[in-house]
C-alpha cells in the first residue's frame, strides 16, 4: 500500500493545461509500443520510466469498503477504479483516494458532507478513475470534454484521472509528487461536489485546491487542500471554465 508520506520523496513533472472541468495539454514524446519513456531526473530523484498510453478499457474495482469519513451531512458514496493494463495496483490507488478524501483537510471539514468507499456501482453516487491517457480522453470526450490524452476531467458521476498526470504531475509545480496527487483528487472530487474554478488570490498565497494547477500557479503556491488552518480557503469564482 503506497501512502502519501512514501510519496512525498518522488517530485512531479510532464506537461498540460486544463479545459473546462477537466484539463488540456500538448503530448509527451511517445516511445515504441505506445508507452512513454522518462529518463532519470537531473536531482536523481526516480520516476516512472514508462506508461502505457493506451489499456484495455475494462476497469478493477477496489474490493471492500472504507470507514465512513466525516462527522455530519449526507453521506455520499463512492467506487475506485483502475484500468486493466496500467500497471497499477487497484488497492494502492484505493488507499491513496481513501487517504486524500478522508483526510480533514479535505472536503469533509466543511462538516456538511461524509464519504464512504464502496464496492458496487449501485451504491455509489460517483466513481474515481485511474485511466490511461487514450482512455482518458476518450471518457472525457464522451461529455464533451478536450483533455489532449494528458489531463484529468470530471463528468457526472465520473471523476477520471489520466495516469499521466497521476505518475508524473507537471513540469514546475513546485512540490513533491504526492501532493499534485492529492490536489487532483479533491479538485475533480470538488466539481462532482458543484465546485467551479477559482483564481490565484495573489502572489505567494496559497493556490485554492479549485484553481486550474495543472496549468500553472499565477504565482501562488502549491496546496491540495480545500482548507487551510482549518477553514475553508477560497480565491475568486472564474466562470465559465
Amino acid at each position: 500500500m503506497v501512502g502519501l508520506g512514501v510519496l512525498l520523496l518522488l517530485a512531479a513533472t510532464a506537461t498540460v493545461t486544463l479545459a473546462r472541468a477537466g484539463e488540456r495539454a500538448t503530448a509527451p514524446a511517445t516511445a515504441d509500443g505506445g508507452r512513454t519513456s522518462y529518463a532519470a531526473r537531473a536531482d536523481g530523484q526516480p520516476r516512472p520510466a514508462t506508461y502505457p498510453r493506451t489499456g484495455t478499457g475494462d476497469f478493477a474495482t477496489a474490493p471492500g469498503e472504507s470507514p465512513v469519513r466525516g462527522t455530519d451531512g449526507p453521506l455520499l458514496h463512492y467506487r475506485v477504479a483502475v484500468e486493466q493494463g496500467t500497471g497499477q495496483d487497484v488497492d494502492s490507488f484505493a488507499a491513496t483516494v481513501d487517504e486524500v478524501l478522508g483526510d480533514p483537510r479535505s472536503w469533509i471539514a466543511s462538516e456538511e458532507l461524509r464519504l464512504r468507499r464502496v464496492a458496487q456501482a449501485d451504491d455509489a453516487d460517483f466513481t474515481v478513475h485511474l485511466a490511461t491517457p487514450e482512455t482518458s480522453e476518450r471518457m472525457c470526450a464522451e461529455g464533451g470534454l478536450s483533455t489532449g490524452g494528458h489531463t484529468s476531467c470530471r463528468l457526472p458521476g465520473q471523476v477520471i484521472i489520466n495516469l499521466a498526470r497521476w505518475l508524473q504531475a507537471v513540469p514546475d509545480y513546485g512540490a513533491p509528487l504526492a501532493i499534485y496527487r492529492a490536489y487532483v483528487v479533491n479538485h475533480e472530487v470538488g466539481h462532482e461536489l458543484g465546485e467551479e474554478h477559482q483564481a490565484c488570490p495573489g502572489p505567494g498565497e496559497p493556490a485554492p485546491v479549485m484553481q486550474q494547477q495543472t496549468y500553472g500557479l499565477d504565482g501562488c503556491a502549491a496546496n491540495a487542500w480545500p482548507y487551510v488552518d482549518g477553514s475553508r480557503y477560497d480565491g475568486e469564482v472564474v466562470p465559465g471554465t
